[in-house]
């Protein structure tokens, strides 16, 4: 069926949605001096993060298997793309603000930009997407044993080169998601997504729970969230530290 959405999938990137706003509002809690956590080196923070950012590029593969089942138009891939793209240079331009010694210049958006477009081009490889991100994967591991061998390479750290993902150290940034390794787990939502569809399509068209319906929502309005949702935060933060006087 042409269009057809899958509410199970809909509700996984609500729940990311969910887990996302919450360490997002812990991070601004955090910004505001309300708690002190260390969320750029403590594995509980740093650890949630890399499952949230898989947790979305995992479902962005299985939304473009569907897309791909269901013979999605370019157009309309690159009328989504657009968007996309857009929102990742308002992110850049709002980070800025903020942070301008760190801003976002190559975060989840704009990742989600560049991997969209390889993805969507490499999904008619069939069971080599699983190799293809598995590959993905490993080349964060073997980059750093790559820099520690060969010096020279320390010019892949630059910001011209290090949205590529082939660094020995993170750059400094508020948001980094490069394409490699996680390129990897959106090949892998893309062919999981695609195995579902051509095997096993009642798991992800049964009608699920009423309770997970304001997840299957939030799941359909992902990139509106995603963009409304920190702007909001600190705003009421910012509110309430004005009355409170406490920043």
């Amino acid at each position: 069926m042409p269009g057809q959405r899958y509410d199970s999938i809909d509700a996984l990137r609500g729940a990311a949605i969910v887990w996302m706003t919450a360490f997002h509002f812990c991070f601004d809690l955090n910004y505001f001096g309300w708690i002190r956590q260390d969320f750029y080196r403590d594995p509980f923070w740093t650890g949630q993060r890399t499952a949230i950012v898989s947790l979305f590029l995992f479902c962005a593969g299985l939304g473009q298997a569907v897309a791909v089942a269901q013979a999605q138009s370019w157009a309309r891939f690159r009328r989504r793309w657009l968007q996309v793209a857009g929102c990742a240079l308002l992110v850049t331009l709002g980070s800025y603000w903020m942070f301008p010694h760190s801003f976002i210049y190559f975060g989840v958006l704009h990742g989600i930009a560049l991997m969209l477009i390889v993805v969507r081009g490499s999904s008619n490889w069939g069971r080599w997407l699983w190799l293809a991100g598995a590959l993905a994967i490993a080349a964060k591991p073997v980059a750093e044993l790559a820099h520690a061998q060969w010096p020279a390479l320390d010019f892949l750290n630059g910001r011209i080169w290090n949205w590529l993902g082939l660094v020995s150290r993170k750059p400094v940034t508020e948001d980094y998601v490069p394409l490699l390794p996680w390129l990897g787990v959106m090949w892998w939502g893309m062919a999981a997504g695609l195995w579902l569809i051509a095997n096993r399509r009642h798991w992800v068209a049964r009608p699920l729970p009423q309770a997970t319906a304001p997840l299957a929502w939030m799941g359909r309005w992902s990139l509106s969230w995603y963009m409304v949702h920190q702007p909001v935060m600190i705003g009421l933060l910012s509110a309430v530290a004005a009355i409170t006087g406490k920043k």
